[in-house]
């Protein structure tokens, strides 16, 4: 059936297959006693300071393109 509906998928434009997403993420999101994102208190603490830092100095947030863009730079330079 996965392969089936996949495949179903693959065939629609781009734009209805993000919706086709968001709507799946949505009933997953939707279930009752449904937690995705169950961070551990450490992890929740990095993500607090990571928040901070950015509040207090939002001109050194980077867009994502550049991020992604420096981490695979240091990604293939480890290999």
């Amino acid at each position: 059936m996965t392969t089936t509906l996949l495949k179903q998928a693959t065939k629609l434009p781009l734009s209805d297959r993000i919706k086709l997403v968001e709507d799946i993420w949505n009933s997953i999101e939707d279930e009752p006693g449904c937690d995705p994102f169950q961070l551990t208190k450490a992890q929740e603490r990095e993500l607090d300071r990571r928040l901070a830092l950015m509040k207090k100095n939002p001109k050194r947030a980077l867009p994502w393109g550049e991020a992604k863009r420096r981490i695979l730079e240091r990604h293939a330079s480890v290999k």
